[in-house]
């Protein structure tokens, strides 16, 4: 590793810019991001933010939300897992935490204002990424935040060869998934063949 990336990866493991404002979520926790990139990297997946388990654990997507992107995607742990192959970059590093309600809180903005472009910029040698959730399509697809999901997954191929606008694979869209076939008949398959030739 250069010491450049070596040196990046070090001040964004010990960010603390959202001290303040994690202190101040129903979990009251601590920053804590996940770090999980390597400049040989050939397949991007920019996701929205890590959850609870997640923000334990220190590993992305290693929920059931991770366990259904992988059966998107068809691959294996140990494929996406490979950091010389695959690069996990969420919106956020750190998991935002949940309002007084129980909701998931957004990803705080100021994370990707500080660190994303730097991160990207590391990543020369991606081929295709992958855009999970609402916050990537905006951000990457310079969509406004109010633009619906469905549309933006619905018009998929569009987006190729880059990239792959996906839902947020958590169970709370499993309602979307049912109503949807489309994306189990028409976009995975393509997904999966994409994904593929991107590793390969």
């Amino acid at each position: 590793m250069n010491k450049g990336l070596s040196d990046l990866k070090k001040r964004l493991g010990a960010c603390n810019l959202c001290s303040p404002r994690f202190a101040a979520t129903a979990t009251g926790h601590r920053p804590r991001p996940v770090v999980w990139f390597e400049p040989t990297a050939r397949l991007l997946v920019a996701g929205q933010a890590p959850g609870r388990r997640v923000h334990e654990v220190g590993i992305p997507f290693k929920d059931r939300s991770g366990d259904r992107l992988r059966n998107w995607m068809g691959v294996d742990e140990a494929t996406f897992y490979d950091t010389s192959r695959v690069a996990i970059v969420p919106m956020a590093f750190c998991f935002p935490g949940y309002s007084a309600g129980g909701s998931d809180l957004p990803p705080p903005t100021v994370c990707a204002e500080t660190w994303r472009a730097r991160v990207l910029d590391s990543l020369p040698a991606i081929r295709l990424t992958l855009l999970v959730g609402a916050h990537a399509h905006a951000w990457h697809l310079g969509l406004s935040r109010n633009a619906r999901v469905t549309e933006t997954v619905r018009d998929w191929k569009s987006r190729l060869p880059d990239a792959f606008p996906l839902p947020h694979p958590s169970w709370r869209n499993t309602a979307w998934l049912s109503a949807n076939p489309w994306f189990e008949t028409d976009l995975l398959p393509e997904l999966r063949a994409h994904v593929q030739q991107a590793l390969a």
